[in-house]
């Protein structure tokens, strides 16, 4: 059993002890937490929750508890019911709600959930603020309303059509040029929500021919739904069976998109982003940003683009708040997250389809031959397992003033440059361990880069035990 509150919000595996796992207990808890952090925050109003959940198997019965909570904290609910994360987090203003809970463990397997919690612009609350509601919920200073006052609880339908306007809205979002192309798609939406909201947004954009995999949302997800090239070895063979043009793949709650190219390969989780990026540059001059632990591709199509390129630290609020400092037109993280700011401010799977899509069908060539448009890089990702008693500041240290000549980042852990060449290393927020990521334009010396730098670590690990 696991439970893990981080700023991020809540996550554990379904059953256990209270505080083991995440039990009815602990849904109950955090839920008044956050509740409580609302009304801090809006004092003397009518407070208003939009709350949606992908389609895990706990899902219906955590989300009760959680309408039920706010409703005992005297706030009124918006139940979307089966969604996904993006679109929880445009029916948050759209509602003009204070607050939106999504219950989603993202790329977890079935047996976790989580409250991912959102602020009244329908994004991630901030550090801080997550900080004050671990400390409200560790303190557990809630507390629960009079009979009279009870929150009221009400269905909405059409968030996710609602959603889907909206992208086929863009300017950037070809519809016609997608349409004309005629092309022919696999779906892989492991068992979750995006086996509803995918085909209905290719549907949307003139997609007729969909082969989908996967696509029933029982939450009982068949292969491990992380996007990993190691998971999506059935739709690739899959793709090249049909012919298809491409193979669509997302994780549970559709905020990460990877994509297989029409040969069976894979157009790279961390090149989504580029891909789109490119597509958006080609058309509005403006700077980009991604995190510390994404490729330099990103910022080579930035650059080549006139625009300027920006590193955040590791996670969806850091890279957001950079983008917002940047006035940066696109962003998201490697790992298939794309962030469109003429949308809103999160990762959003259905909004990178519809713009890969309008890519693609004005690029005129196949998806092989896009990916291979771009700066191949490779990523090499490892991790070195701690003890209790080893000092990770001081490791770091020791590994910046070892590589002091080279250019180094110290906003998230360490990052030193090797001309095209990089390493990040960082502690790791949930597990003993250090995260060890390089990248080169050659697979075999991203791996020995990063075997140099693990045996660095190795060496200042044993002179801390002399």
């Amino acid at each position: 059993m696991a439970l893990i509150k981080s700023i991020s919000g809540i996550r554990g595996t379904i059953g256990g002890k209270p505080g083991e796992g995440l039990s009815p207990l602990d849904v109950v808890k955090f839920t008044a937490s956050y509740g409580a952090w609302l009304h801090n925050r809006f004092p003397d109003q009518r407070l208003k929750v939009v709350v949606g959940r992908d389609a895990r198997i706990s899902g219906p019965m955590v989300s009760q508890l959680v309408c039920a909570t706010l409703m005992g904290m005297g706030i009124d609910v918006i139940d979307v019911g089966l969604s996904t994360t993006p679109t929880v987090e445009m029916a948050v203003p759209a509602e003009q709600a204070q607050g939106g809970i999504i219950l989603t463990a993202s790329h977890n397997p079935k047996q976790w959930n989580a409250l991912k919690l959102l602020n009244e612009k329908g994004e991630f609350i901030s550090a801080k603020d997550g900080e004050t509601l671990l400390d409200i919920a560790a303190r557990e200073n809630f507390a629960f309303v009079e009979v009279n006052h009870l929150g009221k609880h009400e269905t909405r339908e059409g968030t996710l059509e609602a959603h889907i306007e909206k992208i086929l809205a863009l300017p950037l979002v070809d519809v016609k040029a997608i349409r004309e192309k005629n092309f022919k798609i696999v779906v892989d939406a492991v068992n979750s929500s995006g086996g509803i909201a995918v085909p209905m947004l290719l549907r949307a954009l003139g997609v007729e021919q969909i082969t989908e995999l996967y696509c029933e949302p029982t939450g009982d997800f068949q292969h491990n739904p992380e996007p990993l090239p190691e998971n999506l070895r059935e739709i690739a063979k899959v793709v090249k069976k049909n012919n298809a043009n491409l193979g669509l793949v997302v994780d549970p709650d559709v905020d990460r998109l990877a994509i297989v190219c029409e040969d069976g390969e894979m157009f790279g989780e961390e090149y989504t982003l580029v891909a789109v990026a490119d597509y958006v540059l080609k058309n509005k001059k403006g700077n980009t940003v991604s995190n510390l632990s994404s490729t330099r591709a990103l910022r080579d199509v930035t650059e080549k683009a006139g625009g300027k390129y920006f590193q955040s630290a590791v996670g969806e609020v850091n890279v957001v708040e950079m983008m917002k400092a940047n006035d940066a037109i696109i962003g998201g993280e490697g790992n298939g997250g794309v962030i469109y700011p003429e949308l809103h401010y999160g990762r959003d799977a259905l909004a990178g389809i519809a713009l890969f899509l309008s890519h693609l069908a004005k690029f005129g060539k196949t998806c092989s031959m896009l990916r291979s448009s771009y700066p191949d890089y490779h990523i090499s990702k490892n991790k070195i397992e701690l003890t209790n008693e080893i000092n990770v500041d001081a490791i770091l240290e020791g590994i910046q003033k070892k590589y002091k000549k080279q250019p180094i980042n110290t906003v998230d852990g360490v990052k030193i440059e090797f001309d095209k060449e990089w390493v990040h290393l960082r502690r790791s927020n949930t597990e003993p361990i250090i995260r060890i990521y390089s990248e080169s334009e050659s697979a075999t010396t991203a791996d020995n880069l990063a075997k140099k730098i693990m045996l660095d670590i190795r060496e200042l690990i044993k002179l801390q035990q002399r």
